[in-house]
């Protein structure tokens, strides 16, 4: 048995999928937004309300945002209250068990690219649009995570805009 939370800023929804895939369990709760312990709990609810039907299981988390290779904390997370969190560590000690992160738009792109509308091409952009925004590349089947796992990602422009109504680049 497979256990997946997609942590969201607004909900996270758990889905225990059998061996064959078929859904067994799947549920829906708030997110409590700001607040990180909280946050752990209410993923460690899911799991346990998961387990009391499918048995214990392994646990896959797609979040908005990325562990970071450096660190091993959260960052690039809208969902702030993640950002500079040991997530990965503190759901492992909470679950008495690893628990594998990853980031919710490369979870999404590697879906569609494996069985989903884009299954079998060679290069899959995933995009998602909720509470925040974020994307996902894979190629030929692997995703691309680049040196600082947010390779694929869009929509985060740190440039300064000018105090005036002008284009900042003429020449664009």
């Amino acid at each position: 048995m497979r256990i997946g939370i997609d942590l969201g800023g607004t909900k996270i929804e758990a889905i225990a999928l059998d061996g064959d895939g078929r859904e067994r369990f799947r549920q829906r709760i708030a997110t409590p937004r700001g607040d990180y312990t909280a946050t752990v709990e209410a993923v460690a609810t899911l799991v346990g309300l998961a387990e009391a039907v499918v048995g214990e299981s392994t646990v896959g988390i797609g979040m908005p945002g990325v562990v970071s290779p450096a660190s091993g904390l959260v960052k690039n997370a809208n969902s702030t209250w993640l950002n500079g969190r040991s997530l990965a560590e503190d759901l492992a000690v909470r679950l008495a068990r690893q628990v594998r992160l990853a980031n919710d738009a490369n979870c999404f792109a590697l879906s569609e690219a494996t069985d989903g509308a884009a299954a079998g091409l060679p290069v899959v952009f995933g995009v998602i649009i909720g509470t925040g925004v974020g994307g996902g590349l894979v190629v030929n089947g692997r995703v691309v995570t680049g040196a600082n796992a947010i390779a694929g990602e869009w929509g985060h422009n740190a440039l300064p805009w000018p105090e005036h109504d002008e284009w900042p680049w003429p020449d664009c």
